[in-house]
């Protein structure tokens, strides 16, 4: 009679280890890694529209931007210049309203080439470990030949929440989001190149 309550009770414990196993293994499964989450939320957007603050060395703008996947994007600075930044996924233009100078800059020759390019974006996330920063965001660094970028995510929307790379003169370019609309009516026409002057 001893013997057998021992016997079951072995019989309880391998049952029940084998259901922890399985409840372990199929749980895990079912909880996404911040990566997935990203790379999900990510490939959904067609386009964004968003505030930025912009810091280049001690020197800081704001504005807001529309950007529309792949490569077209529109940002006018809240500055005395009225600076608009425009890609027709082609050409990159600069241009300050205060002067009336308008600069035009191959869209391949920039870091925006590859910041605005969403398919990119993915393909190399999916290559990375995510990194956790200070305030909580989630950080993947790409590194090119010639370029490098770091792009990082909300941790809880798991939205893009800003870049850091290096613009075309060298100098280390900090660009964060804040409000970010996701998936709007954006109107075509701001993605026109203005004539040149």
């Amino acid at each position: 009679m001893w013997g057998k309550g021992k016997f079951y009770r072995s019989k309880l414990i391998k049952k029940l280890l084998i259901f922890l196993l399985f409840f372990t293994t199929y749980s895990q499964k079912l909880i996404s890694s911040p990566k997935e989450d990203i790379l999900a939320n990510f490939a959904l957007i067609k386009n964004l529209s968003f505030e930025f603050k912009q810091q280049i060395g001690e020197k800081i703008e704001r504005g807001n931007c529309q950007i529309e996947y792949p490569k077209l994007m529109y940002c006018l600075y809240e500055n005395d210049n009225r600076k608009e930044i425009i890609s027709n996924g082609r050409t990159l233009v600069i241009k300050n309203n205060r002067y009336n100078k308008t600069y035009f800059y191959r869209l391949k020759k920039t870091p925006l080439n590859y910041i605005l390019d969403k398919k990119y974006i993915i393909e190399e996330i999916k290559n990375l470990e995510p990194q956790v920063t200070d305030n909580g965001n989630i950080k993947f660094s790409v590194t090119r030949e010639d370029d490098s970028f770091i792009f990082f995510f909300n941790s809880k929307t798991f939205d893009l929440v800003g870049w850091k790379t290096i613009d075309i003169y060298q100098n280390v370019v900090i660009f964060e989001i804040s409000n970010v609309q996701k998936n709007i009516d954006i109107d075509k026409k701001l993605f026109k190149l203005p004539a040149v002057n």
